[in-house]
């Protein structure tokens, strides 16, 4: 029996969606290897790795892909979700950066793709403990140089770095496309789909968490922990026209964060035209790190 429409919402916050995984790094003509490592509590977590190719110079960098909620290492796939989203996919950005000289790690956050469960989801509170998990693997590996890694985070992604950073320094670049603060994020995306009444469905969310003992998504702040940013250009975008996270929480974190270079204001029609940067300036995107790693 389905669930009625406002629980359903709840539940995909709270619970999750997995999505399965239909495109890898050969469909862009990339080499890659299946990885597997934990999160700093235990929980496994799957991934791929892409090598640069070699330079004879050492150890390179290496830029590690953080997603968003209900996506996978690969991106987004539409028309899975019970709401209008659109396709994202990393892939263009993956070649972009590794044909720029530089490794990748892609990997599934818990809940999510192949990786291990941690209930509830926190929108990046506890999936921090996912990235500093990949930091360390991706360190170890004898190919990648420890000390220029970068992270390039999108939704929760961008939550998931901005609160992993503080504890997995030295990050010398970071760009987060599209960050939110929990709270906004789930206030604004029911009132989009369930009417005016939607915020209150922010209510008994909290109250999930609490009683799970969790981060509260109404006392989310990324701008907290961007504030500790002190060794990190910081690179932030976000969507014009997005109904759901707002200018003004993103505008907070660039101003929080000391390192931080102007925001990119992209234009765009809703949260997943948003998302549209990241394919559309892939070669930016790789220049970016290219520069600062």
């Amino acid at each position: 029996m389905d669930l009625p429409r406002p629980l359903a919402l709840v539940k995909l916050m709270v619970v999750g969606q997995r999505q399965p995984i239909t495109r890898t790094p050969a469909d862009v003509g990339l080499a890659f290897e299946e990885v597997a490592f934990t999160a700093t509590d235990g929980v496994p977590l799957k991934g791929w790795f892409v090598p640069a190719e070699p330079t004879g110079a050492g150890p390179g960098p290496v830029v590690v892909f953080v997603h968003g909620w209900l996506w996978n290492r690969a991106g987004n796939v539409a028309g899975l979700v019970p709401f209008d989203d659109r396709d994202v996919d990393f892939l263009p950005t993956v070649r972009a950066v590794h044909d720029a000289g530089m490794h990748v790690l892609m990997f599934d956050l818990s809940n999510h793709g192949r990786s291990g469960s941690r209930m509830p989801m926190t929108f990046g509170a506890w999936e921090a403990r996912d990235l500093i998990g990949a930091m360390s693997y991706v360190r170890g590996r004898p190919e990648v140089d420890a000390l220029r890694v970068g992270v390039l985070g999108t939704s929760m992604g961008g939550n998931t770095a901005l609160e992993a950073a503080p504890y997995c320094q030295p990050i010398p670049a970071m760009l987060l496309i599209q960050p939110n603060r929990a709270g906004t994020f789930i206030a604004r995306f029911a009132r989009d789909h369930l009417g005016k009444q939607g915020p209150a469905i922010l209510h008994p969310t909290d109250w999930c968490y609490a009683a799970a003992r969790a981060p509260r998504p109404s006392r989310a702040d990324p701008a907290l922990a961007a504030a500790l940013l002190t060794d990190t250009v910081a690179k932030y975008v976000q969507g014009t026209g997005d109904p759901w996270g707002t200018m003004s929480d993103v505008e907070a974190m660039v101003e929080a964060t000391p390192h931080a270079l102007p925001l990119v204001r992209y234009p765009s029609t809703g949260r997943y035209e948003g998302y549209a940067y990241i394919s559309e300036y892939a070669d930016d995107v790789a220049a970016f790190f290219a520069e600062h790693l």
